[in-house]
């Protein structure tokens, strides 16, 4: 029985860094600050979650236990209020979203006029 909690505390520990990877290749990578906030989101509650679900197995039936869970609560309930705040301000501070102008289909603007309908 201890072999399979083993098994499992490693494999969410190794999940949690694998998002929390992603997330931060995500927070370098991506263009503006909104989308950059999509990658914090992606540490904080998938790759976080992930670790410390990990490591209540580890822990086994403690205090150390109940610590764990106080913290994953404090931060689901945390998180998504900072990025809240931080996206208000960031709009109020004058920070507009990048939006990718829409496809119109034309590949070059010297092709000429072009109608589709006919």
């Amino acid at each position: 029985m201890a072999l399979v909690l083993d098994i499992v505390s490693w494999g969410l520990l190794g999940v949690g860094a694998v998002m929390m990877i992603i997330g931060a290749i995500g927070m370098i990578r991506l263009p503006d600050v909104f989308a950059r906030m999509h990658g914090a989101g992606i540490i904080d509650t998938l790759g976080l979650g992930a670790i410390m679900a990990g490591l209540m197995i580890q822990g086994g039936l403690s205090i150390v236990t109940v610590k764990l869970g106080l913290i994953v609560l404090f931060v689901l309930f945390t998180g998504p209020t900072a990025t809240h705040a931080l996206a208000r301000a960031a709009l109020h501070g004058g920070v507009n979203p990048q939006i990718d102008e829409p496809d119109t289909g034309v590949e070059d603007k010297d092709q000429g006029d072009v109608s589709s309908k006919t």
